[in-house]
C-alpha cells in the first residue's frame, strides 16, 4: 500500500487566486510589449528603405532592407566629433560626480559631525528650491565657461538625489569598521578609498551609471552654453540635424533624406552605447538603488 504524503506548507488555492495571477501575467505582458514595440519599431525603420517605410504603419519587420540610413550617419564627419564629444562629457564627467558625490556623502554621513544634520538639511533644500535658468547661466557665463565642455560637466557636479541616497547607505555602515582601520594607521582618505568604497561598490556603480546616462543624454545645458558646433555633443547635433531635415522639406535634398529611416537610424546611434554599457552593471542595479532609498 503506498502512503501519498501531502506537503504541509503547500497551499490550495481557489480559483480567484489563480485568476488574478493570469490577470496579472497578461497586464505584464501587454505592458512589456507596450515598452518594447517603440525600440523594435525604431530598429526596423532605422533598416527599412523609405519605400518600405511608407509602404505599412506597423513595421515588425523590414520589407525592403536598406542601410542607407546608417550610410548617411556615418558619412557625416561632425557625427564622429560629437561622439568624442559625448565620450568626454560622459567619462569625465561621471568620474567628476563620483568622486564630489562619494567625498560629500562620506562627510555627511559622519555621526560625529557636528551639525551633519543642518549641512544634510541644506542638501536637501536645493531639491526643492534651486537658484533656477537664469542665475546659473550668469554664474557660467562669470566663470568662463561659456562654449566649453565643462560648461556640461562642472555645473552639474553633483545630484542631490543621488547624494542622498549615497549619504543613507554610508550612514548605515557600521562605525566600528572606521574604528578598527584608524586604529591600523589608517588615515580618514584611506579609510574611504580602502573600507568604504569596496563595501559600497553596488551604490557606487549605480550612481555612476544615473550620472552616466544624464550626461549622455543631455543637450539642454548645451543649447545654452555651446555656441560652436564642434563642440556639441552628440544629442545636440542629432537634434539639429533632424529639425534641419524638417525645414529642408522644400529644398532639392533627396527625398531619403527627409525620410523616417535616416531619422531612427540616428536614434539608434543614440541608444546603443548606453545599451550595450547597462547589462554589465545590471546586477548592481536593483540591490544599489534600494540600498540607501529608506533609511537615513
Amino acid at each position: 500500500m503506498t502512503i501519498v504524503k501531502r506537503n504541509p506548507n503547500r497551499i490550495k488555492r481557489g480559483f480567484g487566486s489563480r485568476l488574478f495571477d493570469v490577470i496579472n501575467i497578461v497586464l505584464l505582458v501587454l505592458l512589456a510589449l507596450t515598452c518594447i514595440y517603440p525600440f523594435w519599431d525604431t530598429l526596423v525603420v532605422s533598416f527599412s528603405s523609405l519605400k518600405s517605410y511608407l509602404s505599412t504603419s506597423v513595421h515588425l519587420w523590414p520589407s525592403e532592407w536598406s542601410l542607407e540610413g546608417y550610410q548617411f550617419m556615418f558619412s557625416n564627419n561632425t557625427l564622429w566629433t560629437s561622439y568624442a564629444n559625448s565620450i568626454f562629457i560622459t567619462v569625465v564627467g561621471t568620474i567628476i560626480n563620483l568622486l564630489v558625490t562619494v567625498m560629500a556623502a562620506y562627510t555627511l554621513s559622519k555621526k560625529d559631525l557636528k551639525g551633519h544634520r543642518f549641512l544634510t538639511f541644506l542638501a536637501v533644500f536645493t531639491m526643492m528650491f534651486s537658484g533656477g535658468i537664469i542665475p546659473t547661466y550668469i554664474v557660467v557665463k562669470d566663470v568662463g565657461l561659456m562654449n566649453s565642455l565643462w560648461s556640461m560637466i562642472l555645473p552639474t557636479a553633483v545630484n542631490t538625489s543621488y547624494l542622498i541616497i549615497m549619504r543613507n547607505f554610508l550612514f548605515d555602515l557600521p562605525h566600528e569598521l572606521e574604528e578598527s582601520a584608524m586604529l591600523d594607521g589608517c588615515t580618514e582618505i584611506g579609510v574611504l578609498f580602502r573600507i568604504i568604497l569596496p563595501i559600497s561598490r553596488p551604490s557606487i556603480i549605480t550612481i555612476a551609471l544615473f550620472y552616466a546616462v544624464d550626461h549622455w543624454n543631455d543637450f539642454f545645458n548645451a543649447i545654452m552654453y555651446i555656441m560652436d558646433e564642434e563642440k556639441w555633443p552628440l544629442q545636440l547635433f542629432l537634434r539639429s540635424m533632424l529639425f534641419e531635415s524638417e525645414a529642408s522639406y522644400s529644398s532639392t535634398q533627396s527625398l531619403f533624406l527627409l525620410g523616417q529611416p535616416m531619422k531612427m537610424a540616428a536614434v539608434m546611434m543614440a541608444i546603443i552605447p548606453i545599451m550595450l554599457v547597462f547589462p554589465f552593471f545590471q546586477k548592481y542595479f536593483a540591490k544599489g538603488i534600494t540600498a540607501g532609498a529608506v533609511k537615513g
